[in-house]
């Protein structure tokens, strides 16, 4: 019997020194690290502010619940705002005409130290008011 083995040499060449070696593959691979360790450190810190700036700036939503004309100078309306407990929110309400012309508009200022606002408030109009409308609720600056 033969021997399945053979002694021959192997048939590949042998790959210069230092071209292919384990240098230029670690420095690629720290690299690749370097650059990973950086952007998921970056994601983090971008995933943190967007959440600290969600939990922490207080919001002000409001809605009209109803509104009433009084008069030909007059409209009331129900003006219901949801708040931080501790924020002071300013409100602006309108009245329009039939033409859909300004003919009022009052800022409100809600100070109360509660979570939810109800209030009614009168506008004065220059004349006969179809409408009252929330023009915009928001945080009152400070200072």
């Amino acid at each position: 019997m033969t021997a399945v083995g053979s002694s021959e040499p192997d048939a590949r060449p042998a790959l210069p020194d230092g071209r292919y070696g384990p240098g230029a593959d670690a420095r690629a691979d720290r690299k690749l690290r370097i650059a990973a360790v950086v952007l998921g450190a970056l994601t983090v810190l971008g995933v943190g502010w967007y959440g600290w700036h969600a939990l922490t700036d207080s919001k002000v939503s409001a809605q009209v619940v109803a509104f009433k004309v009084d008069s030909d100078q007059q409209v009331s309306i129900h003006l219901e705002v949801h708040k931080d407990a501790g924020t002071v929110a300013v409100c602006t309400v309108r009245s329009v005409d039939s033409d859909h012309n300004e003919v009022g508009r009052k800022d409100v200022r809600l100070a109360q130290h509660a979570k939810q606002v109800d209030t009614i408030v009168e506008v004065r109009t220059t004349g006969r008011g179809e409408t009252g409308e929330l023009v915009s609720c928001e945080k009152a600056p400070q200072g």
